[in-house]
């Protein structure tokens, strides 16, 4: 009799019952477009999508993905019926896709109703030719700095990069030598190479070898003439809010031949801060008004305590310290274990929001990702599926070498690598 009750109770209770025919149609507001620089801020497209007639009351939530060929792209939407891209966002993800500034390329795009991690309703294909523009410098040149004062003569990794300028025949290298010499050449072969025969300050196709002592320099080569020029070159953030205070030495800017300005990931305190050249007054920046414009010997400049990154363009003189995160790795795997500091990600200039480390030793253990040495903000990874979760997972990893990044083109579903 209890049995019967049961299967009486079970065939009285209604099951929602998922409409086998439920669909989603995607559709774009227009299926061939202009990306343009002069146009960021504005609307480049909006993506929408029909609510599938599911049968019963559902809570799905909406991601777009886009592909092009091997490469995808997952945007989350949420609960919306639509999502619009400002020029800018369109743009980031289409680079990211493998398209080339300037070319009219197609990705296809699909939109997933997801009720759940076991049911997901998936749209049909829409075609969206688009042609982007390049939000990148390309400075690059075949020219590099070799020697032992720098790769033990290429032994030690590729050659320090030179860089375009303003003037189409000089090119530049900012790079830290060490005690040793050094040659010039292209394409980090010795097929073409040139040293100072004479040390006149002109270089000579397979010429001596140029001594040099430890520092940070700035290398100039006029490749029209082969007149060559080295002088101690750096950038930094001095002042109360450094850890070094305004005595210095200062925190290092980094040159990002990408948008040709100086650039740092930096914690500071609470306090005041100014750029300046080589560890020393002599050429200093602050900023009068506070108006994000740097003036020779101005005023100093206010910040609160955080983490930020620091981006100063010598050429407009336009500097800004934004907040941001600056992500480690941390766990028993690492030297510092889970108390850290951790090891820190380097942020990369080539591609937005995406962080690196290569060559990084790590021990028989776990790991995770966090900002900022805190546990506030921690990713792992659960189902080791290579997308990163907050709060995820310990990620189990074996003592090797290894190089490690983070992409957060999604920053919803960052993931990451690691080999």
């Amino acid at each position: 009799m209890f049995a019967t009750t049961l299967l009486v109770a079970c065939d009285d209770e209604d099951y929602p019952i998922l409409n086998s025919s439920a669909e989603t149609v995607v559709t774009l507001s227009s299926s061939d477009i202009v990306l343009e620089k002069a146009n960021v801020g504005n609307d480049a497209l909006t993506i929408s999508w029909s609510e599938p007639a599911y049968g019963f009351d559902a809570a799905p939530t909406y991601r777009i993905i886009f592909t092009n060929g091997d490469l995808s792209t997952t945007v989350n939407a949420g609960t919306d019926l639509s999502k619009t891209f400002e020029t800018e966002e369109l743009n980031k993800i289409l680079l990211n896709l493998g398209f080339e500034g300037g070319v009219a390329n197609q990705t296809n795009l699909s939109v997933d109703a997801v009720l759940s991690a076991y049911k997901v309703i998936t749209s049909n294909t829409a075609t969206l030719t688009a042609t982007v523009y390049e939000d990148k410098l390309d400075l690059s040149t075949a020219w590099g700095v070799v020697g032992s004062a720098y790769n033990d003569w290429g032994g030690g990794g590729p050659d320090a990069p030179f860089y375009k300028t303003s003037d189409a025949n000089v090119i530049v290298s900012y790079v830290t030598l060490m005690d040793g010499e050094m040659k010039f050449r292209l394409n980090n072969d010795w097929g073409e190479n040139y040293g100072d025969s004479g040390g006149d300050g002109t270089l000579d196709r397979d010429g001596d070898n140029i001594p040099v002592s430890a520092g940070t320099y700035k290398i100039t080569v006029n490749t029209a003439d082969l007149t060559w020029s080295l002088e101690e070159y750096h950038w930094g953030i001095v002042g109360s809010a450094t850890t070094n205070g305004w005595d210095g030495p200062d925190m290092p800017l980094e040159y990002d031949p990408f948008s040709d300005t100086w650039k740092a990931l930096v914690s500071l305190n609470s306090g005041e801060v100014k750029i300046r050249q080589n560890n020393d007054w002599g050429v200093n920046y602050g900023d009068n008004g506070q108006d994000g414009m740097l003036d020779a010997g101005g005023d100093n400049i206010p910040v609160n305590a955080g983490t930020y990154l620091v981006t100063v363009d010598l050429n407009s003189l336009e500097y800004s310290i934004k907040p941001t995160f600056i992500w480690g790795i941390v766990g028993s795997a690492t030297p510092n274990g889970w108390d850290g500091p951790d090891i820190p990600l380097i942020l990369s200039f080539e591609k937005d929001n995406f962080y690196y480390i290569n060559g990084v030793t790590l021990g028989d253990g776990e790991m995770k990702f966090r900002a900022n040495n805190s546990w506030d903000n921690n990713l792992g990874d659960t189902g080791g599926d290579g997308v990163l979760d907050p709060g995820g997972d310990n990620i189990p990893v074996s003592a090797g070498t290894y190089n490690i990044t983070i992409d957060f083109a999604d920053p919803d579903a960052p993931v990451w690598t690691i080999e």
